[in-house]
């Protein structure tokens, strides 16, 4: 699978994806929430979107907060489906 490159990630973050960060072939971007029950439910959405994806999150959860990375550990870098997933994330954290 081809990754990109930092150069390429980076227009794409700015272009699309702006509360992105780019840093060690991985894109990531924290979050937070008024409750836990709110964080908790927007990890369950995007759970339910990356399993269909068959394309999974390093995540992190306490309380109110939610720390995604994505990257393809396979390939080492960021690639397609890491895109894909953050513009889904984005897209399920403005219906919020």
């Amino acid at each position: 699978m081809k990754t990109f490159t930092e150069q390429e990630v980076t227009i794409f973050l700015k272009e699309n994806l702006k509360d992105w960060t780019f840093e060690k072939n991985t894109i990531f971007r924290d979050f937070k929430f008024k409750t836990f029950v709110e964080a908790f439910s927007f990890m369950t959405a995007i759970a339910l979107e990356a399993e269909k994806m068959n394309h999974h999150p390093d995540w992190s959860n306490s309380y109110n907060k939610v720390n995604i990375v994505l990257t393809n550990h396979e390939a080492g870098g960021v690639t397609q489906p890491d895109l894909k997933l953050a513009e889904i994330i984005d897209l399920i954290h403005s219906r919020k």
